[in-house]
């Protein structure tokens, strides 16, 4: 039975990004943005690359891949409807309200999809939706878009695949987004280790070739500067199912081919979200500050100093349920960071023996469903205080244990900003710090946590004393057997 049954201008982006990515701007300048996005419901990375799938694989080959892992509950359960939505609006559930298949409660009016913030911003432009599982088109997607198509039941993926080859052969779309669906089917029906599941994924990489084939077949194509992205809203079971947990459930990908893509790149900051703001800065839409959205622009990568950790993390130590082969964990702060340790317990659990720098894989696996996964606006390496995990092995002592930055340059009696996402879950006596000192000096609290702040961007206004020349943070959690607090994105920006 079928489940259904069931964009920054060009100019500033060359001047950030340096010489050689300003002039493959320039070059895109001289073109029509045009922007296709092909939904693969259900579909896994890892099954991708196990499956015949050309099409899919020249895309890889060709331009940019990422996995990005979901929430879970209680956020949001690993369905097609918080999925989707978190895509297509480019905001985590939190935001859009949606829960589960049914929308009840859903905030489109104030958490719009791409297309209808593209149409808001630009009327003239040209946007398509099509869709094989119908909330999308019905749904998701207002009707601002100049043209949504639910597919027809008896149609289905092949239906969906014919139209919008159509469309994107001949039309003069500027937005395009397209919802395939058999291999989710495959997935419920068969389970994600199922033979049936890799000949689902070698039939969509056929209408995906077919998609872009129709792309690079246009009398105009010479002409037009298309960025395509593929992505998924979930994964799958190997058994088959989604909905939970698991690595397998949340796992989704994105693949993005043109534009100002690096061939052949692999990216670890790219999140869910990110697919809409893409779009939107691909189309010359500048992502407004009062829109709120969670994503970002793949195009306009953020530099972060714990991501520079990745090639040194290491493997388990002490963690039975993290895989022998999982890489993800260094106590080794990057440059101008430290961790003051002095205060901290002994024993424990070594990989979470103070401040620890890891990822989404590594850390969610140690321990499910205790809010871990709901750590979505952390992106690629950040930095975690566990004293529920380190507390697993006998300790000594209490957790405590202080993650301190460099001294940034500031401006004596004006102000400053600082700023990081935070994901922070509270148990007394537990409590997560932060500290400022100037010019050396003794550090004074500036804001403290003791109740649950989950997934949260903060930003703090600091008045920076008349003569002082720099500021140091200090993130100081203390506790025991207790709850967790992450770090990342850490910034401080004088004014």
């Amino acid at each position: 039975m079928s489940r259904r049954t069931l964009l920054m201008s060009a100019a500033a982006l060359a001047a950030a990004a340096g010489p050689l990515a300003a002039a493959t701007t320039a070059r895109a300048a001289a073109r029509t943005p045009k922007v296709l996005v092909i939904g693969l419901d259900g579909a896994l990375l890892n099954r991708i690359k196990d499956a015949d799938a050309p099409h899919l694989d020249e895309l890889m080959s060709t331009g940019l891949t990422s996995v990005s892992p979901l929430y879970a509950d209680p956020m949001a359960p690993t369905l097609s409807g918080p999925g989707w939505s978190t895509i297509i609006t480019g905001v985590w559930p939190d935001k859009h309200r949606v829960k589960d298949n049914a929308f009840t409660g859903h905030a489109f009016a104030q958490y719009p999809d791409f297309l209808t913030r593209i149409e808001t911003a630009k009327p003239g432009l040209s946007t398509y939706a099509v869709a094989s599982w119908n909330p999308v088109t019905d749904t998701i997607f207002s009707a601002k878009v100049d043209t949504r198509v639910s597919t027809p039941d008896a149609e289905y993926d092949t239906g969906t695949t014919s139209r919008a080859v159509a469309e994107l052969a001949t039309g003069n779309r500027d937005a395009v987004f397209v919802h395939l669906d058999n291999v989710d089917h495959a997935g419920h029906s068969y389970g994600a280790a199922s033979t049936q599941y890799l000949d689902a994924v070698h039939g969509v990489d056929a209408q995906v070739g077919q998609l872009v084939a129709a792309v690079r077949g246009r009398a105009t194509h010479g002409s037009e500067d298309w960025l395509i992205m593929i992505t998924a809203d979930h994964g799958h079971t190997d058994a088959g199912g989604h909905g939970g947990s698991s690595a397998a459930e949340r796992q989704t990908f994105l693949i993005a081919s043109g534009g100002t893509v690096t061939p052949g790149s692999t990216r670890y900051d790219i999140r869910m979200p990110d697919v809409a703001a893409s779009a939107l800065a691909h189309l010359g839409i500048a992502v407004d500050p009062a829109w709120n959205l969670d994503g970002r622009p793949l195009q306009q990568p953020v530099p972060d100093a714990f991501d520079a950790l990745r090639p040194q993390l290491g493997t388990r130590v002490d963690e039975t349920a993290i895989g022998g082969s999982v890489v993800g964990f260094t106590h080794t702060p990057p440059a101008g960071w430290s961790v003051d340790n002095s205060a901290m317990g002994t024993g424990g659990v070594t990989e979470w023996r103070g401040w620890t720098f890891t990822t989404d894989e590594f850390w969610t696996s140690a321990e499910r469903n205790q809010w871990r996964e709901t750590n979505v606006r952390a992106r690629n390496v950040f930095a975690v205080a566990d004293g529920d995990e380190w507390s697993d092995k006998s300790v000594t002592g209490t957790f405590d244990s202080t993650l301190i930055s460099p001294a940034w340059r500031v401006t004596g009696g004006r102000t400053a900003t600082l700023a990081y996402t935070t994901h922070y879950r509270q148990e007394a006596p537990q409590k997560g710090e932060v500290l400022v000192s100037y010019d050396g000096g003794t550090p004074a609290v500036v804001k403290t946590y003791t109740a649950d702040t989950v997934a949260k961007t903060e930003s703090l206004t600091l008045q920076v004393p008349p003569g002082a020349t720099t500021a140091q943070v200090r993130f100081r959690y203390t506790g025991g057997n207790n709850w967790f607090w992450v770090i990342d994105g850490v910034t401080l920006t004088a004014r």
